[in-house]
């Protein structure tokens, strides 16, 4: 370019975040067919992507037009996230839920982040959802709330659109439906997290400081109904400010999928609180016929518990969340805890094993063997004859693992209401490992407070 000759497209790069002017009638493409010379052919390029990117050096976190739908904005955020590194906005701010990447974290990270990017300071929030991109197949009830909202699957930015080259001070995290990260994200980022929304025990992990981004932990029915509240001013001003089309009724779609899932549509009294209720009451304000709501929660329910295609590794590890502890045992080691929770019973899971109690339990030792843990939980909820019902299954596979799990059930038993399952049916003790199925009768006692208990019985905090 510097040889050839004079040409009013030849401009330095920008280091400004202003776009670059370039006079409209001296850089018109050639016409169709025509001859013209190496140098002009790459004038034509350089100008082409000034005019495609505000800076040269680096694509910016520009602000969003006033409403996009949530197609474009989520194509926004892929292209923010995964342009080259030289050309990537620094840092990013990341949007994810947790490892179970279950519905309500799936939504709660979208639309937080649809509501953050377009109120002030109009700061781009990516929505991550927190699983590798073939696990969504596993997750069909989040396939039919996305339809609901004009979006597919593919529209999802997964784990796998992580570039490799992102590195934690290029990073900014918020994190929905939990406020501790796991696995490889914490390892890499999570000196990274900046601020939560969750309803979870508070690990204390997110600063108390969190500047622009909120940190609310408290107890919900569904962390959704937290970042309806939260967002509720910025969302309100959207929507009376005009211009969103139907965008206000898709967000309004995937948070109620989320709320109403998660508190059995608003009729459990064990988990729903006022400000589920208050959530729905304002979401439902957004919607329009030909939407119902007991329709709409029969709808994603009955995809949600449909597993009867799934293998049983699929069913371990749909809604399956993993933690490590330092052990209070003898050992003093570490102990690894992994929980799944299962929409069907236990009795379920044995028809799909030809009802023999060594195929089921040979599956779930594979399961534990392949996440290498100490400790597997199997969590299960049901509805047989319309009554609700949870089972709990702990399988401790060493010694050290045992104390924490018989540590467990004494201190825990009578607050869970636990009960021998099908006269032992499933228990085994032996060979260093020990194995106890239960009917829970404390129906409020779901993942969400039972693995909290033990991991204070492998930390060796237990209640006795």
């Amino acid at each position: 370019l510097d040889r050839s000759p004079e040409s009013p497209c030849l401009l330095q790069p920008s280091t400004s975040s202003q776009p670059v002017a370039l006079p409209a009638q001296s850089c018109e493409e050639p016409r169709f067919n025509t001859q013209v010379s190496a140098a002009t052919c790459m004038r034509f390029h350089v100008h082409s992507i000034y005019r495609r990117s505000k800076r040269f050096d680096r694509i910016p976190s520009a602000p969003m037009p006033p409403r996009v739908s949530l197609g474009a904005f989520l194509a926004n955020a892929r292209s923010a996230l995964t342009a080259p590194a030289p050309q990537r906005a620094s840092p990013l701010t990341l949007v994810v839920g947790n490892e179970s990447a279950d519905l309500d974290s799936l939504c709660s990270a979208v639309v937080y982040a649809y509501l953050r990017t377009h109120a002030p300071p109009h700061t781009l929030h990516i929505p991550i959802s927190n699983l590798p991109r073939d696990d969504l197949k596993l997750r069909p009830e989040m396939t039919a709330a996305l339809a609901h909202a004009q979006l597919k699957p593919s529209d999802l930015l997964t784990l796998d659109e992580l570039p490799t080259d992102l590195t934690a001070k290029d990073t900014r995290w918020v994190l929905v439906d939990h406020n501790a990260l796991t696995g490889e994200l914490a390892t890499k980022y999570g000196g990274r997290v900046v601020g939560c929304v969750d309803h979870h025990a508070d690990e204390d992990k997110v600063p108390r400081d969190t500047g622009d981004e909120p940190r609310v932990v408290e107890k919900c029915g569904s962390c959704s109904s937290l970042v309806v509240e939260y967002c509720r001013p910025a969302w309100e001003a959207l929507a009376k400010a005009g211009g969103g089309g139907d965008v206000d009724a898709h967000l309004a779609k995937l948070s109620l999928a989320a709320v109403l899932i998660d508190t059995t549509n608003l009729k459990s009294k064990d988990k729903t609180t006022d400000k589920d209720v208050s959530a729905v009451s304002f979401l439902e304000q957004f919607t329009a016929a030909p939407y119902a709501r007991d329709a709409f929660f029969d709808e994603i329910s009955a995809v949600k518990e449909d597993i009867s295609s799934l293998g049983f590794r699929d069913v371990f590890r749909k809604d399956y969340k993993q933690w490590e502890d330092q052990s209070g045992g003898r050992w003093k080691g570490r102990q690894v805890m992994g929980v799944s929770a299962i929409v069907q019973n236990l009795d379920y899971l044995l028809d799909k094993a030809g009802g023999d109690d060594k195929v089921l339990m040979g599956e779930f030792r594979k399961w534990a063997e392949e996440r290498k843990l100490d400790i597997g939980v199997i969590m299960t909820t049901a509805h047989p004859d319309g009554k609700f019902e949870r089972e709990l299954l702990l399988w401790a596979f060493n010694e050290d693992a045992v104390e924490s799990c018989k540590q467990f059930y004494e201190g825990y038993k009578e607050e869970l209401g636990l009960e021998q399952w099908r006269e032992g049916r499933l228990d085994e003790v032996g060979k260093g490992e020990w194995r106890t199925a239960w009917s829970q009768k404390n129906l409020s006692g779901s993942r969400k407070q039972v693995a909290p208990m033990l991991r204070e019985a492998i930390k060796g905090g237990a209640r006795l």
